[in-house]
């Protein structure tokens, strides 16, 4: 293989990987962070005592363990009992320490 084609191959490769990473952040520009809706260990990360990163919530809907969303649906979507979603973090169903 020519020292051409390596440059174009690693130069294609290196453009897909940046158009790539712009897509991801154009997506997370739509989203935000929903505190108390997460099954336990279903978290996208920390927000508290009892998380440390993703997947560690262990309370189903623990208040302080957050999830992405699409922008504005966070207090809408519906959870069992008076739970509702937040844009803060919640001192209900949290861990027993």
């Amino acid at each position: 293989m020519s020292n051409l084609v390596k440059t174009a191959a690693i130069a294609s490769a290196v453009t897909a990987a940046l158009a790539a990473h712009t897509t991801t952040a154009a997506q997370a520009a739509e989203k935000e962070k929903c505190y108390g809706i997460s099954l336990a260990g279903e978290n996208d990360c920390a927000a508290g005592a009892g998380t440390t990163c993703a997947g560690t919530s262990t309370v189903d809907y623990q208040g302080n363990a957050w999830t992405l969303v699409d922008k504005g649906t966070c207090t809408e979507i519906d959870l069992p009992g008076d739970r509702t979603g937040s844009l803060e973090p919640l001192d209900r169903d949290l861990p027993q320490a």
